[in-house]
Parts: structure tokens; sequence; C-alpha cells
């Protein structure tokens, strides 16, 4: 656990899902010049009606959790991360009041905070919400490395907010403030967008936040060329699910199991919600979670899990996802059961896969991807 030391006080914040040997922060250098640009301007009163969004851990939300914040986050395991450590730092949950990404935003605000999200597409989706529940006397401002503030980054406020200016750099780290142009007409927001999928011809909905929302990414083709068939294979669970369109591929070929499509993020959960209802005749029979990786499922219960992990966890690169989803669905399968992954080559989850289970089998592969399967044994 690391010691965030800001003008606000010393707080004691891990990174979540916690990991024995931890060698990142949970916060960054913008976390930091945000807090010091708010201690410095001296603008927060316990009037103060505070929005903040994108909080990966808590950095933001726990210093400013006297002026009562409302959080805003697409992550499960972000909301989790800022529950565990304000209970850790012994503040009072109550004091904020936590959304995810979907739900309605109650009231106008004085100061909105943000940390700039990966997704342009994303940004532009949050700054209408922004837009919507402020007044041009709102002060917005937001944070994050400089190596993520692009001129797209800039013209995205300036388009949907209103004039906009950046700060000085500091370790690296930039602030954006933007004012609200009343006389502005942006676009209505165009999410959730949808495409055509090449392949068989449905439509699929995407909200702004679902990775590869604009078409097919190249691994989950690949994967949906080999989607296994067996009587065998009673509940499936589509992890880290996206817009569903896997889980949605292996009920269409085996229409009498029971898909669970299970997603950390809430946009990725409704829309593969979305999907299945418009594309799945039995979608009524069909689960659908918000959890870290596996969490709530039971254990012993699955016969398949089919999965494309994701590498990155907010901006931070790494196998760590992969390994804690490859744990988790050997503790979830029956004895026989199946794990399905599909990755790039050079990641070699063979090697993970045979550590775990003990066994890795190549079904399939091409000059960019390895499709594997361990079974429980």
């Amino acid at each position: 656990m690391n010691i965030l030391q800001i003008p606000q006080g010393k707080f004691k914040l891990n990174r979540y899902p916690v990991r024995k040997k931890e060698d990142l922060r949970a916060w960054d250098a913008a976390d930091e010049y945000l807090l010091q640009y708010l201690d410095e301007q001296d603008i927060l009163t316990e009037h103060t009606r505070l929005l903040i969004f994108n909080d990966a851990f808590g950095a933001l939300n726990i210093p400013l959790i006297k002026y009562h914040p409302v959080s805003i986050s697409d992550s499960y395991i972000s909301q989790t991360a800022i529950e565990r450590n304000t209970q850790v730092n012994q503040l009072d949950i109550n004091s904020l009041q936590q959304l995810n990404s979907l739900d309605d935003i109650p009231n106008t605000y004085d100061i909105v905070l943000m940390k700039v999200p990966r997704s342009l597409a994303m940004l532009e989706y949050q700054l209408q919400q922004i837009r919507s529940c402020c007044t041009s006397k709102t002060l917005i401002i937001a944070a994050a490395m400089s190596k993520y503030i692009h001129t797209s980054t800039l013209q995205c406020f300036e388009r949907i907010i209103g004039p906009t200016s950046t700060s000085l750099a500091r370790k690296k780290a930039r602030l954006i403030f933007s004012q609200i142009d009343e006389n502005l007409d942006p676009v209505k927001s165009r999410y959730p967008e949808s495409y055509v999928m090449d392949i068989t011809g449905d439509v699929y909905v995407n909200h702004a936040n679902v990775f590869s929302r604009e078409k097919l990414d190249i691994g989950t083709r690949f994967l949906l060329q080999h989607i296994p068939v067996s009587d065998k294979y009673k509940n499936i669970v589509d992890l880290a699910c996206g817009n569903g369109v896997i889980g949605i591929a292996a009920a269409k070929a085996n229409p009498e199991a029971h898909l669970s499509f299970v997603d950390e993020s809430y946009m990725a959960v409704e829309s593969a919600r979305m999907n299945v209802m418009n594309l799945l005749d039995n979608s009524i029979c069909h689960d659908f979670m918000v959890t870290d990786c596996l969490h709530g499922i039971e254990s012993d219960s699955q016969d398949l899990i089919l999965n494309n992990p994701p590498f990155h966890q907010q901006h931070t690169v790494g196998d760590f996802i992969a390994w804690q989803m490859f744990k988790e669905s050997r503790d979830c399968l029956r004895t026989g059961g199946e794990l399905i992954v599909v990755g790039n080559r050079h990641l070699a989850y063979h090697l993970k896969l045979r550590r775990l289970f003990g066994n890795s089998e190549v079904l399939a592969s091409n000059k960019k991807f390895v499709l594997l399967r361990a079974i429980k044994q």
C-alpha cells in the first residue's frame, strides 16, 4: 500500500484488485496536480456541489470526501476500489455517492473534475453528460498525463463544452480548463451507436466505452471462426463480454446452453444485454453481470468459458488481468470444463494456462493470434 501525500492530507491507497507484489501506484501525477491546484486556488467550500468523473482508485474522491462528491465511473473495479480505500482510511463511504456511467446525474454542479478517459468516444459521451448538468458558472477541470492530451482531446472539449485552455505541465501532467458556452449548440450524443457485422449481417449496438464499438476486432473475429459446439455445454460464460458478440455466437451454436455475459464495464454489459434481446429468441434465459472477472459466479458451475482478455486497466498495460481471469476460470469450471482463450501470439498465454491447468492445447493459429484450450482436470 502506498501513501498519497497532498495538501489535503495523507491517504493510504491500494490499486485493485490487490496484488502481492504491486509496483504501481493507485494514482498518478495528474491526480496530484489537480488536488494541488484545488488547494492553491482555495475554491472548495462546504456548500460546493462537486462532481467527479473517472477516479480510478479513489485518489480524488477520498481527499475530497468532506465535500460529499458525486462520483461517476464505468468501471466496477474502480467503484470497488473507491469503497475499499475509503474504508481503509476510516472515512464514511456514505459521504460520497457513486453512480455508474449510465445513471442519470442528479442536480447541477459548481465544480466538475475529470480524469480524461482513454477513449475519445467516452470523452465525448461524458462531456455531453457534463453539459446537461452544469451551467456557464460551473468550473470544469480535467486532468491527464500530457501524453494522453491530444489536439483531438481539446477539440472535443471546445466542440461540446466551449472555450478551453490548458495549464503548464507539472511532472508530465497537465490540466484542462473548459467553460460552458450556453450559445453553443453541440450535436446530440450519438451513443449508443451500431454497426452491421459482416459475418452474419446482424446489427450490434454499442455504448461509448465498449471495446471495438465500431467494428468487429480481429481477435474476436478469429475466435468466432472456432466456436465449439457440444451437448455437454450446459453453462457458458462470455468473460470480458464487451458487446456480447462471442456469447451470442456461442448461444446460437449451442441453443440449449445457459449464457452468462460478464464484464467490469457497465456500458459493456448493457450493450450485451441489448444485443441479446435483439438477436436471441431465448434472451430471457441468460444472465448479465457487472463484476470483477468472475466474482459472483459459483465454483465448479461452468462447462465452457470463452475469453478474449483485455490487456490494460485504465492506461496501465500488462497481463495481470488475463492471469486473474485464467485463475478464476479454473475455479468456476466443473471438472472437464473448458477455457478457450484467444490472444496475440507474443503474449504466451499457453505458459500461464499450463501452469494453472496442467495442460494447454492449440486449437488454431495464424500469423497474429493463437486460440488455446485448457481443460480443468
